[in-house]
Order: structure tokens, then sequence, then C-alpha cells
């Protein structure tokens, strides 16, 4: 039996001898319940962690390919060089030319090695933001999708300029004028799922989820114990309901049973209808307009309490 079936059980207990005795026991029972419910988010928050890394779960290209027509690959960042784990190109969604960035993962451990498992390098940042540049010229909405463990943190990267690359992209994505719809389809981790998160409309996929940190660095760093993920996955509200609440996303994309991989095709056709609503509304409206609203949404994210 799980903890959860013990401690229900143990209220059933509990509320038993409250009727036959009449002891006042309330305080205990909202103890036991409190625990109960922060159990209940600990498995749900780490199943969604198991489902947005699932190894069948449909990747970036998986969806171009089925949500874009006639998608043309880009390459290079005009700088230093071309890197696998962002895709970049030009594609058609319902005959609208759209300019589509993207993390992508590779299955395979050769596939894994070129895409450097979706981490991207300066250089990758560097491309989308050529690209994005190039759609706002030329009037173009912008798709990005979002998976990513984190940017890579290797030595190269960091002598390249890691950092100012985010931070660049941050600072001119949120000044783009020109529709930016973002998705994020499986793992949205840190700094790295930023450099393509800047937009006007921000959704998740149910499974999927988004954060600052990983739940397993969290709980070495804040818990001093790996093992704990589960319960640093919990900690971080890292799911797509928590990420609705705190309002950091505009809406949830509801996946077929079993999660995503389940039925790629269903879950590419639910996000392609979510594109085509969205970009039919933003591209009607003033460039800039859109990059007001988009930063006082920036501002907006969050929740906080002023103190004494």
């Amino acid at each position: 039996m799980t903890n959860t079936g013990i401690l229900h059980e143990k209220i059933e207990e509990l509320r038993k001898l409250v009727r036959d005795s009449g002891i006042d026991a309330s305080q205990e029972l909202k103890r036991l319940e409190g625990k109960i419910q922060a159990g209940e988010r600990t498995e749900t928050s780490w199943k969604r962690v198991e489902l947005a890394r699932h190894p069948e779960r449909p990747y970036s290209l998986d969806y171009i390919s089925r949500i874009f027509d006639g998608f043309i690959e880009l390459h290079g960042d005009r700088l230093f060089g071309d890197d696998p784990a962002i895709v970049g190109g030009l594609g058609f969604l319902e005959g609208r030319p759209v300019t589509i960035l993207a993390n992508q993962k590779g299955r395979t451990l050769k596939e894994n090695m070129y895409r450097n498992h979706g981490m991207a390098n300066p250089e990758g940042y560097r491309k989308s933001l050529r690209l994005a540049k190039q759609a706002e010229k030329f009037r173009r909405p912008i798709v990005t999708f979002v998976d990513t463990a984190g940017a890579y943190p290797g030595l190269g990267s960091e002598e390249r300029g890691i950092g100012e690359a985010i931070a660049r992209n941050l600072r001119d994505f949120s000044q783009l004028k020109t529709p930016i719809v973002c998705i994020i389809i499986g793992e949205g981790g840190s700094g790295g799922a930023l450099g393509l998160s800047v937009g006007d409309k921000i959704y998740m996929l149910e499974n999927a989820i988004y954060s600052v940190i990983s739940p397993e660095g969290c709980a070495s760093i804040l818990l001093r114990d790996a093992a704990k993920a589960k319960d640093a996955a919990a900690m971080l509200r890292i799911t797509s309901a928590d990420l609705l609440d705190f309002k950091v996303i505009n809406g949830v994309i509801p996946e077929p049973p079993g999660g995503a991989h389940a039925n790629p095709d269903a879950s590419a056709q639910i996000i392609k209808e979510v594109l085509i609503k969205e970009l039919r509304d933003l591209c009607e409206r003033n460039p800039s307009v859109l990059v007001r609203y988009r930063n006082q949404k920036i501002r907006k994210i969050g929740h906080w309490n002023e103190g004494n």
C-alpha cells in the first residue's frame, strides 16, 4: 500500500474514534489531510516529469512534419557555425508563411550525440535570433517549440558566451515586431528553455514541464539529496496546471489519453488548431501594440507578497 493509502486509513480510523468518543481531533485531521494533499501533488508532479521525458514522446521535428507544409531548414548563426540542437526554418501553416524555431533531441545514441541531447550552444540561440529578425523583416509570424533540459554548460559553450546569447534572445525577442507563439512540448528547463520562450502567447502540452532547474538539480542543491527529486518536482510547481495558475503561460493543450506519444497525430492536430487560431488573431494586430502587450505580460508574471 502507498503512503497516501496508509494516511487515508489513519484518517478513517481517527474519524471513527471521534464519532465514538467525541474527542476533538480537528487539528490532527487537518494535519493528515495536508500530508495527503502534499503526497498526491508529489505523485502527480513526478508523473508529469516521467511523461515529459518519455523516450517515445514526439519531438519538435515530429510535430513540424505533421503541422507545417513545405518545411525548409536553414542553418548557421553567421558567427561560429550551426547547432543541430536547435532547428530553424520556414514552413506554411494553412498557406501562411511561418518561421519555426525549435529545440530538437535525438532518439538514438548517434542522434543524441549529433543533437547534443537537445542542449544548445551559443550558436543555436544566435541562429534562432538571426532567423527571428529575418521573420520580423519579412513580416512572418514565429512559432517556437521548446523541449530541452537546459542550455549546454560545457567549456566551449561558456567560452563562446552562452549566457550572453540567451540574454540577448530574451531582450530582442521581447521587442520583435511580429507575432510569436511558443509551445512547450516536453521539458522546459532553465535558461535553455527561456531563450525560445518569449512570446505573445505561451502554451504547454498537458504533460510538459517548465522550471528554473531540473528536479534532480534542485534536490541536489537545496535538499542535499538527489534521491529526493520527486519532492523537489512538487516544490518547484513545474506542471502545466501550476504554470497556468501562476499566469506564466496562456493555456494548456490537452494530450491524448496516455500522453502525446500514444497518438502523435492527434496531439499534432490539437497543436495545429491552437496555432491557427492564435496566429489568425495576432497577425491582425498592430506590431507595436504586440510589443507593448508582450512586455506588460512579462512584467506581470508570478505571485508575490509584500511584508512589513
